[in-house]
């Protein structure tokens, strides 16, 4: 079944820019994947919103566990253009984690997306952040000052929006180690805003994988510490993504056809006992959302993540924002907090 695509200029280049960073992304860890693993690299899973009507997305899964814990590339279109009713035209976004298989080398997340409304206006999201469970200055150095020439102009205050953004105030700690963060970006120039999204993405992209090939490279093995400390790290991954993230809250409260895909960004096991010992230092009504996460984990201390399981997850969140719609408003934000759930209305 084809997806219907959004008829506008704007948003049919944005979906070509999002699709070919896709695939330079894919291409350079399927390449990971042949050098350092079982060479399985990834395969794709489409999804639809409302049968394709509204169109839908393709997903790059990665599927060699010696290189890869978890790793996901979205790329997903939602378009109204048959809908007068609502002031959104389309969305255009590519989501991407990666969580590599040994502890020594770091996680990265990034995001980059367009959103048109029918009266013409349009915004984009830029994000990319360096996410490692055991720090490495020389990585944080690479990644920030990739960024710093990629975008140059803008960098002072995208850090500074990331930080932000990715601080967890109930741990007092940041999720990354480097931040990048423009929300609702639009410099009335179109061009230069599509070369800046272009260029921030293809350099994120390559040097993640310079650094991710370096670490393997060296094939390092891990200490027992090192180790424990990713399984903890991860376990703050999602604790982050599960009660701060307002993409990944927007993203379920607006449908719920994707859910896999959306929950694609959490590692393969978190740690039970760690994550449900944060509860107590959550405001109300958060401890309760906490709560409903933890009773959404198996009974084990180390608990997969399995597909079951991202379900219960998403519906978790789900039912915890219906019930207490107020909480939205304790998510992360920078300066601008982007209307995403009241577009789609």
């Amino acid at each position: 079944m084809d997806r219907i695509r959004a008829k506008s200029a704007s948003a049919a280049a944005a979906y070509d820019l999002v699709t070919s960073l896709q695939m330079r992304f894919v291409d350079n860890l399927t390449g990971t994947s042949k050098k350092y693993g079982s060479g399985d690299g990834f395969s794709p899973v489409e999804w639809f919103r409302d049968d394709g009507k509204h169109g839908g997305g393709v997903r790059y899964e990665g599927k060699d566990e010696i290189v890869f814990n978890r790793a996901s590339v979205n790329v997903s279109q939602v378009q109204y253009d048959d809908d007068d009713a609502k002031s959104l035209a389309s969305a255009t976004a590519i989501s991407t984690i990666i969580h590599p298989k040994n502890p020594l080398a770091p996680s990265v997340h990034m995001h980059f997306s367009w959103t048109e409304m029918k009266d013409g206006k349009g915004y984009w999201r830029l994000m990319a952040d360096l996410n490692p469970s055991n720090d490495n200055l020389d990585h944080k150095a690479m990644f920030a000052d990739m960024l710093k020439k990629a975008a140059p102009e803008q960098y002072d205050e995208a850090s500074a929006q990331g930080d932000c953004y990715f601080y967890i105030p109930a741990l007092g700690r940041h999720r990354g180690i480097t931040h990048f963060y423009l929300e609702s970006y639009n410099s009335s120039d179109a061009q230069a805003d599509f070369e800046l999204v272009k260029k921030v993405g293809e350099s994120a992209m390559d040097c993640y994988t310079d650094i991710l090939n370096s670490v393997l490279d060296d094939n390092p093995t891990a200490s027992a510490e090192e180790t424990q400390k990713q399984l903890d790290y991860h376990t703050l991954y999602l604790f982050q993504v599960l009660t701060l993230d307002r993409g990944t809250t927007s993203g379920l409260l607006v449908h719920d056809q994707n859910d896999v895909g959306i929950m694609g960004s959490i590692p393969s096991h978190i740690n039970k006992t760690l994550l449900a010992s944060w509860q107590e230092k959550m405001q109300a009504p958060q401890d309760q959302l906490l709560l409903a996460l933890v009773d959404s984990l198996s009974d084990d201390d180390i608990c997969l993540v399995d597909t079951e399981t991202k379900k219960k997850l998403a519906n978790a969140v789900r039912k915890h924002y219906q019930t207490h719609p107020e909480a939205i408003n304790m998510q992360a934000s920078g300066n601008t907090v982007p209307p995403t759930v009241a577009n789609h209305k």
